[in-house]
């Protein structure tokens, strides 16, 4: 197939078709004459563009354009790579680009985002996942093409670019101006919540996710006192990443069993990942928190450690993506990111246009921590009221929200997770008592 390509870059029309058809003469298309028909169909239109369209077109523009609309014909994650786009593609698994750092995806012809990237200008600019991108710059984006897309949103460090985004709860277009910016995404992140409860967040999957969320999860086991009570894992709006990382994140909190395994046509694409019991996190209370800014990878973790019944999946429903893309390089520094499989949680679902439902359905809102003039009133507050003479201080601090910054006070799921670990912590120290 590779030789095919480089003859068409080089060489004239009827080259290709003798080519084209030699190489289709085998197994593959053995004994099925419509396909050289329509591959007949293919070079007579190429031949007719090179030799009547009004201005001489380049051939490289031809070929690509003939594979970009192949390719559309497919599924929305399976797309052209130009060598430039090739080049930003691996900068994106390193963790750094030029741009506005938003995950997106193309459905039923619209641009749709499925996460902006945390501490992005997307981000800091409210963009949310569900938003539909109509224009960028002005121009519609109606049945554009992904990497097209992609491309357009890209750009340099310092650059404003204007777009139009549809939100599913307003009538009037948002437009939004943004400076671009160089993208680095730090995909795990962690700290202390409340007394012995740690909080981890994974932004994204990249090459070094696996490996870092185990120094963190090192790190505040060691910091205290290894006396973890129960941890929080946050993959909301992460829009995936990376297969191995995905699968490694998994192992960290699975003692043994399947993670995942994919199905495709292709040997290749029957892959199975299980658990190893080197290295593994101790068993101490865990909750996932999802939503549906949380796609692929994400989805892999929550369906796995679900499947196990590891840990408590809290939120709301995942984005459904349960495909998996092979990019494979061609021989002018171009790729093709094709979807070569679908991938299962060890119970053996079909996270595709599903998602992973949570065990406890929260749903996110807008609300903030009340104000202080807002505190019902309560005997503390009455005039000459008893004090309590016994432990006054140890009491006051119990519902208290120690440590949380104003934004994680709002956060409905996140305080829901630590009232769940919290009555997990509390039941097992009535039981030991017991």
């Amino acid at each position: 197939m590779l030789k095919i390509k480089q003859f068409i870059l080089g060489g004239s029309v009827l080259l290709v078709f003798c080519l084209v058809s030699t190489f289709f003469s085998g197994d593959l298309f053995a004994g099925e004459e419509d396909d050289y028909k329509n591959l007949e169909i293919f070079t007579d239109v190429l031949s007719l563009i090179r030799s009547s369209y009004v201005e001489n077109v380049d051939m490289d523009t031809l070929i690509y354009g003939a594979i970009r609309g192949m390719l559309s014909t497919l599924d929305p994650h399976s797309s052209f790579l130009t060598p430039e786009m090739y080049k930003e593609m691996q900068a994106d698994t390193h963790g750094e680009f030029g741009g506005l750092g938003i995950e997106i995806t193309v459905k039923a012809g619209e641009l749709i985002v499925v996460s902006p990237i945390e501490d992005s200008p997307a981000y800091a600019a409210g963009v949310k996942p569900g938003d539909k991108i109509v224009k960028i710059d002005g121009k519609p984006t109606r049945d554009i093409d992904f990497m097209e897309a992609v491309r357009m949103l890209r750009g340099s460090k310092g650059e404003a670019i204007t777009i139009s985004i549809q939100r599913a709860d307003e009538a009037k277009l948002r437009d939004l101006t943004i400076i671009r910016d160089i993208i680095h995404i730090q995909s795990v992140k962690s700290k202390f919540l409340q007394g012995h409860f740690g909080y981890v967040r994974v932004s994204q999957f990249q090459d070094r996710t696996g490996h870092d969320l185990k120094e963190h999860l090192q790190l505040l086991r060691h910091d205290n006192g290894d006396q973890l009570h129960g941890m929080i894992l946050d993959l909301r709006n992460n829009p995936g990443g990376l297969l191995d990382q995905a699968v490694a994140v998994s192992d960290l909190f699975l003692r043994e069993g399947l993670i995942v395994y994919t199905e495709g046509r292709e040997a290749e694409a029957q892959l199975s990942f299980s658990a190893q019991s080197v290295g593994t996190e101790p068993d101490y209370p865990l909750i996932v928190l999802i939503n549906g800014g949380s796609a692929s990878a994400a989805e892999i973790v929550a369906g796995a450690l679900q499947d196990h019944q590891r840990a408590i999946i809290l939120g709301e429903q995942s984005f459904g993506k349960g495909s998996v893309q092979t990019v494979i390089p061609l021989d002018d520094h171009s790729g093709l990111r094709l979807t070569t499989a679908r991938y299962f949680t060890p119970s053996g679902r079909s996270i595709q246009a599903r998602g992973i439902s949570p065990d406890i359905v929260v749903v996110q809102t807008d609300a903030v921590p009340q104000k202080k003039t807002e505190t019902p009133l309560r005997e503390q507050d009455l005039v000459n009221h008893f004090q309590s003479p016994t432990k006054k201080s140890a009491v006051s601090k119990r519902g208290k929200l120690q440590g949380l910054t104003r934004a994680e006070q709002g956060d409905i799921q996140l305080l829901r997770a630590l009232d769940l670990l919290k009555a997990i912590s509390l039941f097992k120290g009535e039981n030991q008592a017991a």
